[in-house]
């Protein structure tokens, strides 16, 4: 029998460690509990938010509707010849997933060590760090549709991947609650390791040639160098997309700032990098009130305690504001804004 509550404090379910209520939560251990909690019509009809780490939202107000933690486990895999196939439990942490993987010798997640989050919120975001992003390996993942009370497997063409972008965070918003997610790695490791400081870090430590444990620690030891630990400060990671833009438009920035970091993507796109925009700005470890920016990475707000959802959403408004006064270029918000 499923146990809905009401009236929940959210703070604990949420990296930002920000207070809000929840009006109604309720915990899915089984992807047939999701059945069972749509059967009526009183949560059929009901707003509802959809929580597994909660690493990736800002809670700004209180949630008037259903909030469904989705703690759903397991993990399974199967080889065929140097391919394996992984298929997780929407509920399991993202990390976890990643160390099974590489414990085991299955390459293409490495780059992607220590991203915060549950593995059911990975396709949604298309998670990505260091020149890897998920739709570089996933296979497919097994959705409930809220309207029909079935499960539908998604493709990769079907999920619409881009930057930090798929089709659950547009068209399918709010239409479906993801259960399980399956990867299709190798045994053969492909490398990527161009991007960030992965190479300098290997060289650092005498590496010459890598195994997926040597990538995996590296990108762990950067990320910890750079990003604050959620459980000693609240924060959401990447506040902000590194945004996108066209090479014309990039050409006339880099004329006015040559040290600007920037990554090509394609022929006629540049990556530029916004912790850098952030940092020219004069917002790298500034204080605001309860929030601020974390003093490693301009890129992570973090709330120093007591800030409320609404201060951090504001703070992240004056850094948009100034970087498009400074350079032109319209930041846009990573994490989900709630309420």
């Amino acid at each position: 029998m499923l146990q809905i509550q009401r009236n929940v404090s959210l703070k604990n379910f949420n990296t930002f460690g920000v207070e809000a209520n929840a009006a109604y939560f309720v915990e899915i251990n089984h992807k047939d509990e999701l059945a069972e909690l749509f059967l009526d019509p009183q949560w059929k009809a009901m707003k509802t938010l959809v929580l597994g780490g909660g690493s990736n939202l800002l809670l700004v107000n209180d949630f008037d509707g259903l909030v469904i933690r989705i703690n759903i486990r397991g993990i399974e895999h199967r080889i065929n010849h140097n391919e394996v196939f992984i298929e997780a439990g929407a509920g399991e942490v993202w990390n976890d997933l990643v160390n099974f993987c590489v414990t085991r010798g299955y390459a293409g997640i490495e780059n992607l060590s220590l991203i915060p989050g549950s593995v059911g919120a990975s396709p949604v975001q298309n998670i990505g760090a260091y020149g890897v992003e998920l739709q570089d390996v996933f296979f497919s993942c097994c959705a409930f549709e809220v309207a029909t009370g079935q499960f539908k497997t998604f493709t990769k063409a079907g999920c619409k991947f881009g930057y930090r972008e798929s089709i659950f965070k547009s068209e399918l918003k709010d239409l479906y609650i993801i259960v399980s997610v399956k990867l299709q790695l190798s045994l053969i490791p492909h490398f990527n390791l161009n991007y960030g400081a992965i190479e300098q870090e290997l060289a650092n430590r005498g590496v010459t040639s890598p195994t997926i444990k040597d990538v995996s620690r590296v990108v762990s030891h950067i990320r910890v160098s750079k990003l604050p630990d959620p459980s000693t400060i609240g924060n959401a990671g990447s506040f902000f997309k590194n945004p996108v833009i066209d090479a014309k438009a990039f050409e006339i920035i880099q004329s006015k700032f040559p040290e600007i970091v920037n990554y090509p993507v394609g022929n006629h796109e540049v990556k530029l990098a916004a912790g850098w925009l952030i940092e020219q700005c004069g917002w790298k470890g500034k204080v605001v009130g309860h929030t601020g920016t974390w003093k490693n990475q301009a890129l992570v707000l973090v709330n120093h305690g007591g800030a409320t959802g609404l201060e951090v959403y504001t703070l992240s408004s004056q850094i948009i504001d100034s970087v498009y006064t400074k350079f032109g270029v319209m930041l846009q918000r990573e994490v989900n804004i709630i309420g």
